[in-house]
């Protein structure tokens, strides 16, 4: 039951051969450009921090704007030093696939904002409701007022109209100033 077994030295085939030039895939990083990462992840989120508590800025807008900017940086850190995304990788596959996921998404948020926006800015003044809460008083200004429903008098023939001349008058909308 034993087996004999013909050994050759490793890769002395040639198509066990592994080189160094076979290799598609990224480096997985050494510990150097790990900590370089890291410090420069600490660095970009205590910037950040600081700005925003400290009061760096007077207006709010460019403290957000600011704020926006270095995580943007720091996306592209962790993209390159712990995600090792890089045009070599995966024969730049990677790269384009991030790219059209960013046109992906600023495409869906501006589309989106877009939307927000002018769907806010199109609303109808009248729809919303007046000053002193009261949302039952809506009207349209500037639209023409419906007319009391005067003349149910003659309508008892209809068939389901019945209780028609009974119905108090709908009321008159004001007219716009």
């Amino acid at each position: 039951m034993s087996a004999t077994h013909n050994h050759t030295p490793a890769h002395a085939g040639g198509h066990d051969n592994h080189d160094e030039s076979h290799h598609t895939h990224a480096d997985h990083g050494s510990v150097k450009s790990y900590l370089t990462g890291f410090i420069l992840a600490v660095i970009l989120t205590a910037i950040p921090f600081w700005i925003v508590l400290g009061k760096v800025f007077e207006s709010s807008s460019t403290t957000a704007l600011v704020v926006l900017g270095l995580a943007a940086v720091q996306i592209v850190v962790h993209m390159v030093y712990f995600l090792h995304m890089n045009t070599k990788s995966e024969g730049g596959w990677s790269i384009l696939a991030l790219i059209f996921t960013t046109m992906l998404v600023v495409i869906m948020l501006s589309g989106s904002i877009w939307v927000m926006y002018h769907l806010n800015h199109n609303m109808m003044p009248g729809m919303m409701p007046d000053s002193t809460g009261d949302a039952t008083s809506m009207s349209i200004q500037g639209a023409p007022a419906m007319p009391a429903m005067k003349g149910m008098e003659g309508m008892e023939g209809m068939k389901g109209m019945e209780g028609m001349k009974d119905m108090p008058a709908m009321p008159v909308a004001p007219k716009a100033p």
